[in-house]
């Protein structure tokens, strides 16, 4: 059977094309692509699809998010093979059709393979859970820099493989490209539809690691141009998720704590929480030593912390539903 291509569209049709160039310039067309669109981009599907008639594409009739647009991508799709693919991604040397026969004919239920950098550096790809979900709280400002050098001090086993050399097994893949046997996502369920943007494939995995063992590829490349498609669609800027402050940070943030609750339980949400309230004194009094004794004038410190505190309470009134585990999509956008 062909592998299944899934690349979910939200105003970002001149990186799908650019994609499916990567994928289809390797002479490789045995794959099935489906593109599901959040955005009703009729330009965008006439673009793709003059380009690349053998893409199927599914609308959604709203934004719907990553979790439940992959999931309609999931249902149309006829592969043994699934494949999550990022519309900012470039695919490098064959690598889906040889991460998909390695997968195949391997004990791994799930595979992922090196991301990189558009600079070539390596871009995290494999990562390990920890109790608790602790390495969530290092994103946090200020705080987040106290628990890293904890860590480090405490030599406290990483989290996630810098760079994958070979074949690295892993606890969960970055969504970027994240290929899942058919078989193990009928036991393991689809991507769980409460969650709207981020964290919704550590979740998944964490279910899929229950039917058996995930890994990455690490000679297998794929650029990944982090964050193009969600800072569009945020308004945001910056990669990564570090930055709390705006919109995209209310929703990585937001999400997260779900994830805690969903995977570890009440106990440790709560305990999340109180370390995102604990930070708003904290980063207060590093913003004001920042400003008036090492880098006064600065007032972006400002306008972060008051960004993140901000964030941080209307999270809080998300607090009954999270703890109630009742269905709610958490989209901010």
């Amino acid at each position: 059977m062909l592998p299944s291509i899934i690349i979910v569209n939200y105003k970002s049709s001149r990186l799908i094309l650019d994609c499916l160039h990567s994928i289809y310039r390797q002479g490789q067309e045995e794959f099935e692509v489906i593109v599901v669109d959040n955005s009703d981009d009729e330009e965008g599907r006439k673009a793709i699809s003059g380009s690349y008639p053998v893409v199927k594409w599914i609308r959604m009739e709203y934004n719907a998010g990553f979790a439940r647009a992959n999931n309609a991508g999931i249902r149309a799709a006829t592969g043994d093979i699934i494949l999550l693919l990022n519309p900012d991604t470039l695919v490098e040397d064959n690598a889906i059709a040889e991460c998909a026969a390695r997968l195949r004919s391997s004990e791994y239920v799930a595979a992922g393979v090196q991301l990189l950098n558009t600079d070539r550096s390596p871009q995290i790809t494999g990562n390990y859970f920890m109790t608790g979900g602790l390495n969530h709280l290092m994103a946090l400002p200020a705080v987040g820099r106290l628990i890293r050098w904890l860590g480090y001090r405490l030599k406290v086993k990483k989290t996630n493989v810098a760079s994958a050399e070979g074949l690295v097994e892993v606890d969960w893949i970055n969504g970027a490209f994240l290929m899942v046997k058919r078989t193990a996502i009928d036991k393991a369920g689809l991507l769980d539809e409460d969650f709207f943007l981020y964290a919704e494939e550590i979740e998944w995995c964490s279910r899929l690691r229950r039917i058996g063992k995930l890994c990455v590829y690490g000679d297998l490349h794929t650029l990944h141009l982090q964050g193009e498609s969600a800072n569009d669609a945020f308004g945001s800027s910056g990669k990564g998720y570090y930055n709390l402050s705006d919109r995209k940070g209310y929703q990585i943030m937001l999400s997260g704590l779900v994830r805690i609750r969903k995977q570890f339980g009440a106990g440790w949400f709560i305990f999340h929480l109180a370390a995102y309230l604990f930070t708003v004194p904290v980063y207060l009094l590093v913003t004001i030593i920042r400003t008036l004794f090492l880098q006064p004038g600065r007032k972006r410190e400002w306008a972060n912390w008051w960004g993140f505190s901000v964030n941080v309470l209307r999270i809080c009134g998300f607090v009954p539903v999270i703890l109630s585990k009742k269905p709610h999509f958490y989209k901010v956008l």
